[in-house]
Formats: C-alpha cells, structure tokens, sequence
C-alpha cells in the first residue's frame, strides 16, 4: 500500500506541473498576442494594400468542390497523361503497402507463437519469411515516396505552365500588377501557393487513399474473424467523428488563405526595398523601412501566432478524437466476441484464443488508426481550400483581364472649386473605344485620354499622324504624355472615341531606363527575338554588329568578347550605353512608328543627331518626349499638352515656340 501510494503522489505530482505548464503557456501566448496587436495597430498605417474583391468564407462546400475539381482537370488533362499513370502506380503501391501490412500481422503472429510454444523450427521457418520480404516491402515503400514526390512535380509542371500561359498572354501580366487591384502579389501566387497546392493535393491524395483501402481490407478480415459488429461500429464512429472534426475545422480553410495573403506582402515588401535601394539610401530612410518591414513582418507573426493557437486547440481535440477514443472504440469492438459465452471463440483453446486475439486485435488496432488517419485528413483538406480559393482567384482574374475585363477603385465624380458636380460628355466605361489596325498612321477620333481608375487627363482628343510626321510631344509632368503613349500601347483600355494605329510589332517603345534581359550581348539588340527568331528573320551577326556601329558601340563587342558574351548587362553597361543598346535594338527591329520617352537623356547631342538621322533615313516615324531644344530640329510637329486638360497639336513653324534647355 505505501508502494501505492508513492506512485499515486508521483501522478498528481506530475499532472499539477501539466496543469500548471498549461496555465502558463496560456498566459505567455495571450500576453505575446496583446503586444503584438497593439504594435501592430500603432503601425498600421505603413502598409498600403490591395483590397480584395470581396471576403468570401472558405470551407469545404460545393464551391470548394467545383474550384477542387477545375484545377484538377488542369493538371490531369485525361485519363492517358502520365499524371494519371502516376496515380496509379500510387494507387497499386497502396495497394502493396497494405497487403504488405497485413502479412507482417499474420507473420508477427506466427513468429510469437513459435517463440511462446518453443517451436524453433517454426519461428527460424518465419524467421527467414522476414528476412526474405524485408528487401520487397523496402521497395514498396520507397516506390510510393518516389511517385508521390514525382506526382506532385508534375501537377506544379502543369499549373505553373497554364496559369503562365495566361500570364504571359498579350499584356496581362502588366495589367494584373497595373490596371487590376484583386492580386496583390501575383508572383506569391503563382510561386509558394501553387507548390503548396500541389503538394497538398498529391498528400491528400495519399492520405485518403491509404486509410480508406485499409478500412476497407480490415474491415473484411474482422468481419470474417469476430463478425460484423465490430467494424460496423467502427465505421459508425468513423461517421459521427468525421462530422463533428470537420465542424470545428472550418476556419482553418480562412487563416491558410491570410497566412499566404501575409506571407506575400511580407515578400512584397522586402522587394520593393531590394528595388529602391538607391533611392532609399540618397533619402537615408533606411530606419523607415526598418518600421515598414518589421510592420509587415509582426503582421504576419501576429497571424501565425493566432493560427498555431488554433492548431493547438484543434491538435488536442484531433489527438483524443481521432486517436485515443477510437482505441478505446476499438478495444471495446475487439473484446464483444471474446466476452459473449455463444460465439465460437468461447469454445476454442486459450492458445487459440490468445493468437485469435493478437491477430483480431492487431487488425483492429490497424483499422482505428486508419480511421484516425482519415479523420486527420479533414485538417489537410480544410487547408487545401484556403489553397485551392487562391490559385482560383488567380486563374480567374487572369482569364478575365484576357478578355479585356478588370476591376479597380475609379476616381469618384469630379466636382469644380465651388464643390459642384461637373458633367461628362461621354461615361466613363473601359473599352467602349473602338481600335482600327491599319499601315502608316496614327490617328485619335475623339478619344478621352482617362487613366484606369477614371482620372480624365483630356477629355477629348484628336489628331493624325501618318508617316514621315514626326512629332515633338511637350508638356508639363502630369499632363498625359505617357498616358498617351499606354493608350497608344494598348497598355490601358480606350473610354471612348477611335485610335487607328498599325499593329502591335510595327510600334516600338524605348523609354529612359531601358530593360536589359538577361542573356548574351546578341539578346539584348534584338530582344524580345530570340536568336532562332533573328536568323529566320533574315537577320545576321554582321548586320547586329552594323547597328552597335551606328550607335557608336562597337567597342562594346569587342570589349565583352563577342555577341555571345553573357554578362549582368544592367551593372556592366552605364546609362548611356544601355540608352544606346535601346536604339540598335530599335534600329534592329525598323517598325513603322516609334516612341521615344526621354530615351537619349544620358546620350551626347552630337551622338544623339546621328540617331535621329538614322531614323529619318530609314523611314521610322518618331514621336518623341524630350526637353531638349536640340531635338526640335528633328521634328515637324508638335503636340503640346498644358496640364489642365487642353492640349495643340501644330506644324513646327518660326513662330512655334521651343520648349526645354
């Protein structure tokens, strides 16, 4: 009794320090929590965000279901693709899986039956079965993990392509980062949350397969070895334990989508850092983004600290739901047979019995974890929704602003000083502007020059450009010169009127800071060619090397060691000579018109003469943005915009005045 009585103070000793670790941990998180959403709402004005189309609920309805089912049909194309072979090599290593299962129970059996009846000859005899299959049932499970591993690269391979086929389709990725504000961070999107989507899918996949096959399997054995009863009530509390798991879970499904929402921004504003880096530091608000970043960060802290507190909560209940309950359910299942005087068990011998009941309850030990197993899935799949919500948002705002559709914040209705509403002409609707392809003229009928969001630069604009006019385009910042040369672009949708204009390949934009891609010297004259493209285009080495000439970098070849020369082109070239790659890659590609924003700032006047020369003797028409008098003399018209929604466009005469220094 003494002895007993030690051990029974050693277990209250033990659960009041549980008990009082529990309090604890309790309380550190709730303080940890309150601190973070109070800094939290002290700097809650740093981050600007994009705003959501709506906050729709996630959880597992026909909804979730509908989007699961879309996606899938993207990464299994048909039943012969080979995403779907890999499901069933998945499906057929299970398969082994659980019979291999199943004989290791039947030969564990035999093995403790040998050794209990000293029967050497059987145990060495099952023994060496062991030793055998050991190398078989190794393959088996590695054979699943490599077709798991493979199946969720490929259904990554599948969606990254489509959802990029999309992306990459006319201007939509300009305009999903531009003109549209439902994504925030579309590369977030379409990198993390597609891999995890992925995975979860593949895992799931195995998770819910495995259990239900095991259910299944052991379910027919026991049935035939302590009948139908036992199974029967386990499936019941499989049922109601489902149910009542999946209840509980369905805010899991929201804090997955926040958590990647977070993450993303967090992402976003480390970049934006990375991208500003020089500007930040000539400012020395390096202690400004410190509070910015570290903003977003305890933003995201804050989040997942509320998801792992939800996890635990949900991990205590899973734990004794999916795992010990059903134990003790099946406990109370594997011993009905054994204590009922009228089944056949009763009659038999206590060696009899006692292999029965390792087998029987081996099996039915087998059985409720696989049921806990597909219990546990419920989590999983409650966070392949929140997944499964973004991926779709995606793919639906893609396929949106590929038909010409987007949504964004407009500007409210303008009113004038006295607060009075000022009436439009024509209504403010993106893409009621009709566009007409023709060869060697641009000409505006009419057309409003409003940005995305509804701001009316010029209310009605029109003039015609043909070619051999080029045109000096002037004006305070503001005023609309580069909204009308997006407008001119089909970066930004028309409100209104008639644009004619040549075909996309035939208008060329070169702006101040030219993009240098990456790749060799060659790709960087004839981008976006490709040089398969180049030479199919009749284009030759010598002739890219006559362009470098023109622009007065020849010694660029020579000193980086040919056009083959790979190099980090944006710090190895300096301004000038990346402004002077942007014409040879103009001159390379000789469109019909071309629009130059400030792209010879950097460059010298006399250098830039002989470029301007080079594009009248070629027949490039060119309009121009510049505040250099000296491009004046290039030019016979101009179009001059005031900055409070008038503009001229005129002949350059002797009584023009010149704008600029």
């Amino acid at each position: 009794m003494g002895s007993l009585s030690k051990l029974l103070k050693k277990q209250d000793a033990l659960l009041v320090i549980g008990a009082a670790a529990s309090v604890c941990s309790w309380i550190l998180l709730s303080r940890s929590s309150k601190k973070s959403r109070q800094k939290m709402k002290e700097m809650q004005y740093v981050i600007n965000q994009k705003q959501s189309g709506g906050s729709e609920k996630i959880r597992l309805d026909g909804r979730f279901f509908a989007q699961l089912k879309h996606l899938l049909g993207v990464v299994i194309p048909s039943p012969f693709s080979c995403e779907f072979g890999f499901l069933v090599l998945v499906a057929a290593t299970l398969v082994s899986r659980s019979m291999c299962d199943i004989w290791i129970i039947q030969n564990s059996t035999a093995i403790e039956s040998a050794i209990i009846g000293a029967n050497y000859e059987l145990f060495r005899k099952n023994l060496g079965r062991f030793l055998t299959a050991m190398p078989i049932m190794s393959v088996v499970n590695n054979l699943l993990k490599y077709g798991l591993d493979e199946l969720k690269l490929r259904f990554r391979t599948r969606l990254t392509n489509y959802l990029y086929e999309q992306y990459f389709k006319g201007f939509t990725y300009y305009k999903i980062n531009n003109l549209d504000n439902r994504i925030a961070n579309p590369d977030q999107l379409l990198t993390a949350d597609v891999d995890k989507f992925c995975s979860s899918v593949a895992d799931l996949y195995s998770n819910i397969s495995k259990p239900l096959l095991d259910i299944v399997i052991y379910v027919q054995r026991l049935t035939a070895a302590i009948g139908a009863q036992g199974p029967g009530l386990m499936i019941l509390y499989l049922i109601m334990s489902g149910m009542f798991l999946t209840y509980l879970r369905r805010p899991a499904g929201k804090l997955t989508a926040a958590e990647q929402k977070l993450e993303g921004e967090f992402r976003y504003v480390n970049s934006r850092v990375i991208t500003n880096s020089e500007e930040i530091a000539f400012y020395q608000g390096n202690i400004k983004e410190k509070l910015t970043t570290l903003s977003a960060f305890d933003k995201l802290v804050d989040h997942l600290r509320k998801f792992l507190q939800f996890r635990f909560s949900m991990g205590f209940i899973d734990n004794v739901v999916a795992k010990y309950v059903a134990l003790v359910v099946g406990f109370i299942t594997v011993s009905i047979p054994f204590f009922s005087p009228t089944h056949p068990l009763a009659k038999q011998p206590t060696s009899k019995r006692l292999e029965d009941y390792y087998k029987s309850g081996r099996m039915l030990v087998k059985l409720a974890e696989a049921i806990g197993r597909l219990v546990l899935a419920g989590r999983e799949m409650t966070r392949l929704a929140g997944y499964t919500a973004r991926v779709t948002e995606l793919s639906k705002v893609l396929k949106e602003l590929n038909a010409g559709k987007y949504q964004r914040t407009m500007v409210s209705d303008a009113t004038d000083v006295a607060g009075n509403k000022i009436s439009r002409k024509i209504p403010l609707i993106p893409g009621s502007g009709k566009m007409i392809t023709q060869d060697r003229i641009i000409k505006f009928e009419h057309v409003p020059l409003v940005t995305p969001n509804g701001d009316v630069l010029i209310e009605d604009m029109s003039f015609e450009v043909h070619s051999g006019m080029n045109v000096l385009v002037c004006g305070p910042n503001g005023c609309g010169k580069s909204s009308l040369f997006r407008i001119l672009g089909e970066l930004w949708p028309i409100f209104g009127g008639t644009l004619t204009k040549p075909e996309k390949g035939k208008l060329f934009y070169i702006p101040q800071r030219p993009y240098m891609t990456l790749g060799t010297l060659r790709d960087q004259i004839i981008y976006p060619h490709t040089e398969s493209l180049m030479r199919h285009c009749g284009k030759k080495d010598a002739d890219l090397i006559h362009f470098l000439n023109c622009v007065e970098l020849g010694y660029i070849a020579e000193r980086e060691g040919g056009l083959d020369a790979v190099a980090d082109w944006m710090d190895v070239l300096s301004g000038g000579e990346k402004q002077r790659i942007a014409m040879a890659r103009l001159f390379y590609h000789c469109p019909q018109f071309a629009i130059l924003d400030e792209c010879t700032s950097a460059v010298s006047v006399d250098v830039e003469g002989k470029l301007y020369a080079y594009c009248r003797d070629v027949g490039i028409t060119l309009f121009t943005v510049s505040h250099r008098k000296s491009l004046w003399v290039h030019h016979e018209f101009c179009l001059h915009m005031d900055g409070r929604g008038s503009y001229e466009f005129k002949k350059i005469d002797g009584d023009t005045i010149e704008f600029g220094s």
